[in-house]
């Protein structure tokens, strides 16, 4: 077994000297929880401003991190049933999506950073026409709220704020980037225009910054998310290749796909990591997994602690059988409170962030101190956008 430790001390190093610097996209880390801390009270009443008329619902317009970070967070705090998601293109989808909305109650928010992201343009005209048919008038500017970056020379959602289309609005924060963004504005705004009091969302951000200290601690004994990098590592350098994310509740729907999403944006084909529910997916997946030739997965169980006797039993039964075959990883939450969740969510950020570091090192590479890791960027995505440009010639 490769000794991983004075690589894992040194992840903690180069990403402690990045943190709250430009062009870094590692805001998230201090800097944001810190600002929303300041800013809460703006948010709450830009929820309660969205809210009055008797409007109670949120058709959320997104896609990727604009989607996801806001859709776990949801999921987890169990306030969900008012928010809704969307992040298709073709107009039948858009069809079956408002098909089960009250337009007379929802408001639609929309998260763009850069205001021109294709599939989150053509959902807002979608949306303006929709509410303008209904309304009987062209303008609707009161039944939607945009989250986009402040400068309206880099937003082209900023410029339609700034004509009078859209009268309320929000920040996607600089120096973030979208998979880390879950404390961003359009996630606390949700929280909000949901019923999560103030109060609970202050404790979060408090929990985020606590987390962050923790997880930034180069002791590997004291730090969970080094320890789980390091499980990823070594799976990775004995052969592994694939990491599957089993999260046992329903609770952790929308987490399922924002983890699938960082861990595959910031790892690139290192590890390719998919993610399910169970117990579901143990009707589906454990025939394939506990397949004895089956022998280039590795595995991590994530729960909630409890005493249920049935969970127990399926819990402890399913990490058998997967352990005595492939390496198994557990989190274990000890509820589903807002500080958990908070210390959940930043376990995730830093296990992302360690095990590419980590892996870089492994393979001799290092990322010059002026530029940006290689986990905090995206630059194949701009591959097939580049095509999709092209055919809408």
């Amino acid at each position: 077994m490769t000794d991983l430790s004075n690589s894992a001390v040194n992840a903690v190093k180069d990403i402690s000297a990045r943190a709250g610097k430009s062009g870094q996209f590692l805001n998230w880390i201090g800097v944001l929880p810190e600002n929303q801390l300041k800013n809460l009270d703006a948010i709450y009443t830009l929820a309660d401003e969205a809210k009055k008329g008797g409007f109670a619902d949120l058709a959320v317009l997104g896609i990727g991190g604009s989607r996801h970070t806001t859709e776990a967070m949801m999921n987890m705090l169990g306030d969900d049933s008012c928010v809704h998601f969307y992040s298709g293109i073709d107009p039948e989808s858009f069809k079956r999506f408002t098909k089960n909305l009250d337009l007379n109650k929802t408001k639609f928010l929309v998260v763009s950073k850069s205001g021109g992201t294709l599939e989150t343009t053509v959902a807002y005209e979608s949306a303006k026409k929709l509410m303008q048919e209904k309304l009987g008038k062209q303008d609707v500017s009161d039944r939607f709220v945009a989250m986009t970056d402040q400068s309206s020379e880099k937003s082209k959602l900023r410029q339609v704020v700034d004509s009078g289309e859209i009268k309320l609005s929000g920040l996607v924060h600089d120096d973030v980037g979208g998979r880390f963004s879950i404390f961003d504005d359009a996630t606390l705004f949700t929280m909000a225009y949901a019923g999560v009091s103030k109060e609970n969302t202050k404790k979060m951000l408090e929990a985020s910054l606590a987390a962050q200290k923790e997880f930034l601690n180069p002791d590997i004994a004291q730090n969970e998310a080094l320890q789980l990098a390091i499980f990823n590592v070594e799976a990775k350098l004995n052969g592994k290749k694939t990491h599957f994310v089993e999260y046992f509740g329903d609770a952790f729907l929308g987490a399922t796909l924002w983890e699938k999403q960082m861990k595959n944006e910031s790892l690139k084909s290192q590890i390719a990591t998919d993610t399910n529910i169970g117990p579901g997916y143990l009707h589906y997946n454990a025939e394939s997994d506990l397949d004895p030739k089956n022998n280039d997965s590795f595995y991590t169980f994530v729960y909630v602690e409890t005493d249920d006797k049935a969970t127990n039993a399926l819990m402890n039964g399913a990490m058998s059988a997967y352990k005595a075959q492939h390496p198994v990883s557990e989190i274990v939450l000890n509820d589903l409170s807002v500080k958990s969740i908070a210390r959940f969510i930043e376990l995730k950020h830093f296990e992302t962030l360690y095990t590419g570091n980590i892996l870089r090192q492994n393979a001799g590479l290092t990322t010059p101190a002026n530029e940006p890791m290689p986990e905090v960027i995206q630059p194949n995505v701009e591959i097939y956008k580049k095509e999709v440009k092209k055919n809408l010639v």
